[in-house]
């Protein structure tokens, strides 16, 4: 409504392009060999994107972003692949940097945040954005992680 739309874990968000789905998300003080900055924890939350447009898209894990309870300017980011160089795989369950997804397929994999040590709620979003440069709706999926 009114150029958002919110959900919750499970629930299946319709953009212009793909559906998405937050399964489910967790934080942890590393993931892999990645360890976050002072004072940090790692959100990971898994995530289906299935392409429902009319023709292949290039979807980009920067497209998604993480949000959390603080008034700050800065109580955001993207998932950490942004801080690694692109040669550097962290893991394969990873949504990859860059990636094609073909008509009526889907991807299953993880996106990994750096977020606040003791923050446990979040959002995820995805703002849509067109070829023509403006921006379409933006879609919330809001959840509670605890540590593991």
């Amino acid at each position: 409504e009114e150029g958002h739309a919110q959900g919750i874990l499970e629930d299946i968000m319709h953009t212009y392009f793909f559906d998405f789905v937050v399964h489910s998300a967790y934080i942890c003080e590393s993931y892999e060999n990645y360890i976050p900055g002072e004072g940090k924890d790692l959100l990971v939350a898994d995530i289906t994107i299935k392409n429902t447009f009319s023709s292949p898209i290039t979807i980009y894990d920067l497209d998604f972003q993480v949000q959390w309870n603080d008034d700050a300017e800065d109580a955001f980011d993207v998932p950490i692949t942004y801080y690694v160089p692109t040669d550097k795989i962290i893991s394969e369950e990873l949504l990859p940097y860059e990636y094609e997804l073909k008509k009526n397929t889907f991807i299953n994999k993880l996106l990994v945040f750096e977020v606040p040590e003791g923050e446990t709620d979040f959002s995820i979003s995805y703002l849509e954005y067109f070829e023509d440069y403006t921006y379409g709706d933006v879609h919330f999926v809001f959840f509670s992680a605890e540590k593991q």
